[in-house]
């Protein structure tokens, strides 16, 4: 048996999959958190061998705590279940050590399945994320300078992206504001773009956000 924890925001989407898996013989959901702080409670407290995790959990704002997560917790298989671009958000999650990336216009059956795959050793990721990556790797060098953004590079972006200015980025993350006009600069010049709005644009044309 496969214990579960399903940690997402939405109430819908916590009883649309508790009353999928009710009955399951595989899978049984041990633990239902809708924040961060009490995925960690419960990956503590519980014997927890799978997560299937929203990108945009309450409290999760950098991929950097999934991957200290997973280091801390080394058995531990995540599964991110979102509707978070996959040309921003993949490749990241699975740097940084989630063995699954689906969307949630999935079946539910798909959703099963790729929780028993990542169990059995697997990586499974949807085909929108292949397909996405597929594209990246096949995308010209000289549109290429965005896979050179870092991890924190890519998540201050997608903050510059909802309109959020550098002092609301850093209390989000927890740095200091000049840490976050250093990200900025270094955006601008991997881009080749001299302003925010110019660089927002080129991150949209790029498929990034």
């Amino acid at each position: 048996m496969i214990t579960l924890c399903l940690a997402d925001n939405s109430p819908v989407v916590h009883l649309g999959i508790q009353t999928y898996f009710k009955n399951s013989t595989t899978i049984k959901i041990a633990e239902v958190v809708s924040s961060f702080d009490e995925l960690q409670s419960a990956i503590s407290s519980s014997s927890v061998d799978c997560v299937v995790l929203d990108a945009e959990l309450n409290g999760l704002n950098s991929i950097l705590k999934i991957k200290k997560l997973l280091q801390e917790n080394p058995k531990l298989n995540v599964i991110f279940f979102t509707n978070v671009s996959d040309t921003l958000y993949a490749p990241p999650a699975i740097k940084s050590g989630v063995k699954g990336y689906v969307s949630k216009t999935i079946e539910l059956s798909e959703l099963e399945n790729a929780i028993i795959n990542v169990n059995n050793g697997e990586l499974v990721f949807s085909s929108e994320v292949k397909k996405a990556i597929e594209i990246l790797n096949k995308t010209k060098k000289s549109d290429r300078l965005f896979k050179k953004l870092s991890t924190r590079e890519i998540e201050v972006l997608r903050y510059f992206s909802e309109g959020r200015k550098n002092k609301e980025v850093a209390k989000i993350l927890g740095l200091d504001e000049k840490t976050i006009s250093t990200y900025k600069l270094r955006l601008l010049q991997k881009l080749s773009v001299t302003n925010l709005l110019d660089l927002i644009n080129k991150a949209k044309q790029l498929e990034i956000i």
